[in-house]
């Protein structure tokens, strides 16, 4: 079959990088083509199936996994997996909205929100990130379009600045505290559906949720966190942390650039 396209540059212009900048987050339309998704969907969503180790019926599992089946790593145990995961559009694109020379992956993680599944509490994903600057990004890349009933990722826009609950991993504490502190900042709610090949960039500490997944089909997407190539590793001073640690980066030195085999760099400007 012909390559499927992952590597051309997509063209992000100098006011949608000051918005990333000013809200936390962007979302990008028609960055990945309905094929593209297609191709490497199947394949993602058969190594999620073929990988996950949740069994229990959602109405007997806690809030975090209510909210989605959970896989990471996906990109070391399948090469085609892999080719997405070091395609150069969506890497470039990290690049370009940090402001950085390049970027490493610091892991990929695929989100399955199953029919029925409950909501993603509020929460900012650096707290699970042992890194020594907010230089980190996510791109959450539906595998079809996002529908309100099926729970697309919502953000508080603008709530990246404000550390007030960054202490807090995802939990019902997380979704009523964190969830208070937004409406009383006045952070605008960005709850808006997501179009085949739309996917959305947001900071490490952009505070974010997601509905529930009120349809009939799982909501599949596939994440890709990307840091700045000359990210240090801190003291990971939680048991996230630590688990962070120990997963991505066991052969890195606490102080040391995070240039370890599991966090390659993935795109680095000529």
């Amino acid at each position: 079959m012909p390559k499927l396209d992952i590597d051309t540059p997509y063209p992000v212009t100098a006011e949608q990088i000051a918005s990333f900048r000013r809200d936390g987050y962007i979302k990008l339309k028609r960055v990945l083509a309905p094929e593209v998704l297609d191709y490497y969907g199947k394949i993602i969503t058969s190594e999620v199936y073929r990988l996950n180790t949740m069994h229990l019926p959602i109405e007997q599992r806690d809030t975090y996994h209510k909210a989605f089946l959970q896989v990471g790593n996906i990109w070391t145990k399948n090469e085609t997996v892999k080719e997405f995961c070091w395609g150069q559009r969506l890497a470039r694109l990290a690049a370009e909205l940090l402001g950085v020379r390049g970027v490493r992956m610091y892991h990929d993680q695929a989100l399955y929100k199953e029919p029925g599944g409950g909501v993603t509490p509020w929460h900012a994903d650096q707290y699970y990130w042992p890194m020594s600057n907010p230089n980190s990004v996510t791109a959450w890349i539906p595998l079809q379009a996002v529908p309100q009933e099926m729970g697309p990722l919502a953000f508080a826009r603008g709530s990246h600045r404000f550390e007030s609950g960054r202490e807090l991993g995802i939990s019902d504490e997380s979704e009523e505290r964190i969830g208070r502190s937004m409406k009383e900042q006045n952070y605008p709610l960005d709850d808006s559906p997501f179009d085949l090949g739309e996917v959305s960039f947001h900071y490490g500490w952009t505070f974010h949720r997601a509905g529930p997944n009120i349809s009939t089909k799982p909501r599949a997407v596939m994440t890709i966190i990307y840091m700045d190539e000359d990210m240090r590793l801190i003291p990971p001073n939680t048991k996230a942390r630590e688990g962070d640690r120990a997963a991505f980066a066991a052969d890195v030195e606490v102080g040391a650039v995070m240039n370890g085999k599991m966090t390659p760099v993935i795109y680095h400007a000529a």
